[in-house]
């Protein structure tokens, strides 16, 4: 993964965008028959616009991966990362990952300015109506998830709403930061316009109208409970409830039968995704899906591009699954947990399909030294081996590359959000509907199930944990817990167990425990403050944009529109 040079200086590649060249990029979907196109030869047809918004489904993401499960994961306690300052809360301005991460989603949002512009100016007369409204509405919900990252990330930000307009006012290096409800707000009015012009249905693993509901309903409950005190803005968490209602009843969507196939090859596209990064394996660096090199076991492929097994899924989420690293028995009460985490014991018939399946204790216990510092290893977002992928996709991998999607929004955090959203401010509910959401996505998961008569808080926030693990969420589901109930979404992480065990391999190999050399070491987390839930700015976007030091100015958006 590289590194940008500087986040605000993105806004000039988007000029060349505009006015210059277009890059072609392999995509997820359909390829350019030609490597470069000038603007103007461009944008003269259907497919070519829908060509020029597929790059946006992965490349501007690329340098986002990172970041995106070290913030989501390792900052909120699901992950243990060795010494990561993700994991003491010790990030600085100068973190690499932090550097690339700002740099992704700036480019994400100056390249659908780009695309939105261009097919205003530039589509030619044959290119339908229809089409021109799904790009563009497809660029919209990109660009509302990139804002959406930055404010939870950063907090306040700039607006970049039209870069040939920046750009000619020559104040790209010296904008303001725009406050926190201007940038929910704008966030709003963009999901607004998408929903507009989508189509209900698209084609498959594009973002259609009930993408942009889904998410607009996640801004609605995180929002709701920003400048409160305790409790949510009721009038946010009927919105939220509207709009994920809509995705519920009105999208003819379903949840996956089997949990742990919504992270195979072969449902990339599933109509449980809403919204999904959708990688592919080309001769287009940055167009792939690298995750597993940084999660896998060493080992995993036969690249040797494999180097995440000294770091695993943390020993507070086995305790949320019920589980114990030093316990050579599994409870398998839920499935979440082995399509989660690789433990003691546990075999993949999905992975080394060729060698009639992957045996976790054989291959990380038995034939190697055991890496693993809390006695768990990564399961999602991993492929396996290349026969693994060709059974997938039909095509080979590659060294720190593979096509599989990363789900960033899936329909069963709708039905949470919707059980969440009419719940409230309440103690508890047993509205039918908000039950039927909840009981929905648990009793996929949970052997034995009985469904729920009333839920609490509570009970969706530990769901949503269990759902949700390891998909890069749980650190933003923290931020808009401590909008509102600052001291207690502080408490639990202070409680977390974000430490490693010693000894785990002798004990693994022998069968017998013996306290005085497998044992827990705690992590003393230092004193988490309401400071760290803002990540600073990278010190490249600070030495382009010094106002980023200052603080916001109101930001008048009745004077922009799409």
């Amino acid at each position: 993964m590289k590194e940008y040079k500087s986040t605000i200086k993105i806004f000039l590649c988007a000029l060349l965008f505009i006015i210059g060249g277009f890059n072609s990029c392999d995509d997820f979907l359909d390829r350019p028959t030609e490597d470069t196109y000038t603007v103007d030869s461009f944008y003269k047809t259907d497919e070519q616009c829908f060509q020029a918004v597929n790059p946006v489904y992965n490349s501007p993401w690329y340098d986002f991966q990172r970041g995106f499960f070290k913030v989501g994961e390792v900052l909120a306690g699901n992950y243990y990362w060795g010494q990561s300052p993700y994991l003491t809360f010790t990030i600085n301005s100068t973190d690499e990952d932090l550097v690339n991460m700002s740099a992704s989603l700036w480019s994400v949002n100056a390249y659908c300015n780009g695309i939105l512009e261009n097919i205003d100016m530039k589509a030619g007369s044959n290119v339908r109506e229809e089409t021109k409204k799904t790009v563009k509405g497809e660029a919209l919900v990109w660009k509302a998830m990139a804002y959406f990252y930055l404010v939870r990330t950063f907090g306040a930000v700039p607006i970049i709403h039209n870069n040939s307009t920046t750009i000619a006012e020559g104040n790209y290096n010296n904008l303001y930061k725009a406050t926190i409800p201007n940038v929910y707000d704008y966030i709003v009015m963009t999901l607004e316009k998408a929903i507009e012009w989508l189509p209900e249905k698209n084609q498959a693993g594009r973002i259609d109208k009930y993408s942009a509901y889904g998410l607009l309903a996640k801004v609605y409950l995180t929002k709701a409970g920003y400048g409160m005190n305790g409790s949510r803005r009721q009038e946010d968490l009927d919105k939220a409830a509207l709009y994920a209602g809509k995705v519920i009843e009105e999208s003819g969507r379903s949840l996956l039968p089997v949990y742990s196939d919504i992270f195979r090859l072969k449902n990339n596209f599933s109509e449980e995704s809403l919204i999904a990064w959708h990688w592919v394996v080309s001769n287009q660096w940055t167009s792939q899906n690298s995750l597993q090199s940084d999660l896998g076991i060493q080992g995993f492929d036969e690249y040797g591009a494999t180097w995440g097994g000294w770091n695993g899924p943390s020993v507070d989420l086995q305790d949320a699954f019920n589980e114990d690293a030093l316990s050579l028995t599994r409870n398998n009460i839920d499935d979440r947990r082995k399509a989660t985490m690789m433990m003691y014991g546990d075999k993949y018939e999905y992975f080394w399909v060729d060698k009639g399946g992957f045996d976790y204790t054989e291959f990380a216990v038995n034939s190697m030294e055991y890496q693993s510092a809390v006695g768990a290893n990564e399961v999602k977002h991993l492929v396996g081996n290349d026969n693994d992928h060709v059974i997938g996709t039909g095509t080979h991998m590659a060294r720190m590359a593979t096509s599989l999607s990363t789900h960033l929004l899936r329909l069963a955090d709708v039905y949470l959000i919707y059980a969440e959203a009419v719940l409230g401010n309440s103690s508890s509910t047993s509205d039918p509907k908000a039950l039927k959401a909840f009981n929905d996505v648990r009793g996929r998961s949970i052997k034995g199930h009985e469904p729920k008569t009333s839920i609490t808080w509570n009970d969706i926030w530990e769901e949503r944990r269990l759902e949700l693990a390891c998909e890069g969420d749980r650190w933003y589901d923290y931020v808009r817990w401590h909008y509102y109930e600052p001291d207690k979404a502080i408490a639990e992480i202070k409680a977390q167990r974000r430490g490693s065990y010693n000894g785990l391999g002798q004990y693994y190999k022998s069968g017998t425990l013996d306290p005085s050399v497998t044992y827990y070491s705690p992590n003393n987390i230092p004193n988490i403050t309401d400071a760290h839930f803002q990540l600073p700015f990278p010190d490249t976007d600070l030495t382009m944009n010094p106002n980023l030091l200052k603080d916001p100015v109101e930001f008048d958006l009745s004077s922009i529109s799409y």
